[in-house]
């Protein structure tokens, strides 16, 4: 895949918003832990709201000295709601767009340009912040996983429930399904 970074904005094309399901009784300024729907069991600590996803902090990949993972675009201890479509499936777009939030723009084998039709509504958190997940498969990237591929963390259950993004050159993120997670209390 040739990979071009382009700030453009997305395709246009409005979706639905799906919204974490917040743990009853509580208020956006409480904190949290995300289970998996499947069986329950926590894939976090507590994590407090914030508005909205932060930008990507400044980090010149290219001069690190070891190949790892960007600075994680979630601070520790918090989550945000990806509102834009994130993740598989990836179709062609007309335009050199981003092919999804922070990504940049990309194209296929044959140069047609991609954008994300994945679900909107995602829980974003630091990956240092997930707990007990297991790494079940993402496409090719040279230091960690990326996004492209569809969700590639799972439950100790079995059930797929996050999509991580930990290329070097790429957001450090994991993006919960919202449809396969959900948020309690503490």
């Amino acid at each position: 895949m040739d990979d071009r970074r382009d700030p453009g904005q997305g395709t246009g094309k409005e979706a639905p918003e799906r919204r974490a399901p917040a743990a009853e009784g509580t208020t956006e300024a409480e904190a949290v832990v995300f289970v998996c729907l499947t069986c329950e069991v926590p894939l976090t600590g507590p994590l407090s709201r914030l508005p909205a996803v932060p930008g990507l902090p400044h980090y010149e990949w290219w001069e690190a000295e070891e190949p790892g993972p960007s600075p994680s675009t979630v601070p520790a201890g918090c989550y945000a709601i990806e509102t834009e479509p994130y993740g598989a499936p990836l179709v062609v777009s007309r335009l050199p767009v981003q092919v999804m939030p922070r990504y940049g723009a990309m194209s296929d084998e044959g140069g047609q340009w991609l954008v994300s039709q994945g679900p909107r509504g995602n829980i974003v958190i630091n990956p240092d912040d997930a707990r007990g997940l297991e790494y079940h498969h993402a496409s090719p990237a040279c230091c960690g996983a990326a996004p492209t591929g569809g969700m590639n963390q799972r439950c100790p259950c079995g059930t797929l429930v996050a999509t991580l993004s930990s290329d070097c050159c790429r957001p450090y993120e994991l993006h919960f399904s919202a449809d396969h997670v959900r948020a309690v209390r503490p």
